[in-house]
């Protein structure tokens, strides 16, 4: 496979969800729960660890302007190292910058991220007019975890298939 698959996730009602409402990780302990309010989604760390075993780079992108040092100390808490982290001052320094157009709050694609989960549907739309995918995860699901691995060897085979033709094509090339 030509590449490391990159899959990068939204922070807020994605990773991070209310108890109320999603089955959650345990609460961490005194005093980290003080600094880390906010509680994963239940299987947040088995998921990255499982894709990251898979070989693949697992990064954060996030509209939040929550500073890289505080999604690294939280997730560490929890057994997790992401590859790499874009908050909204890193999109804004390096997607936007000083762009007449005004993007998205989040283009995966022009960090080479082969798939974005998001909660909001609106980065399924832009996924389309971008060009980037997008798997939507917003209610609590217990299969969660599983439909993202799914999703992502489906991406997997896709560019496998895609790597073989193009070689093909280039061995034909050559004989011509």
């Amino acid at each position: 496979m030509a590449g490391n698959m990159r899959v990068s996730f939204d922070l807020d009602e994605v990773l991070f969800v209310s108890p109320k409402t999603h089955k959650t990780e345990p609460e961490l302990k005194f005093p980290f729960n003080k600094i880390f309010k906010e509680r994963l989604r239940l299987g947040t760390p088995d998921l990255i660890n499982t894709l990251q075993n898979m070989g693949i780079e697992v990064w954060v992108y996030t509209s939040s302007y929550r500073s890289e040092g505080y999604i690294k100390g939280l997730f560490r808490q929890y057994g997790v190292k992401f590859d790499s982290i874009v908050n909204a001052q890193r999109h804004q320094r390096e997607v936007q910058g000083d762009r007449k157009e005004i993007y998205p709050q989040k283009m995966p694609n022009k960090y080479r991220i082969s798939l974005h989960i998001d909660d909001e549907s609106v980065f399924v739309s832009y996924g389309k007019e971008y060009g980037f995918s997008v798997f939507q995860l917003n209610a609590q699901d217990d299969e969660w975890a599983e439909k993202i691995i799914d999703r992502v060897k489906q991406i997997q085979r896709r560019d496998a298939l895609l790597e073989a033709k193009r070689q093909e094509e280039r061995e034909k090339a050559k004989k011509d």
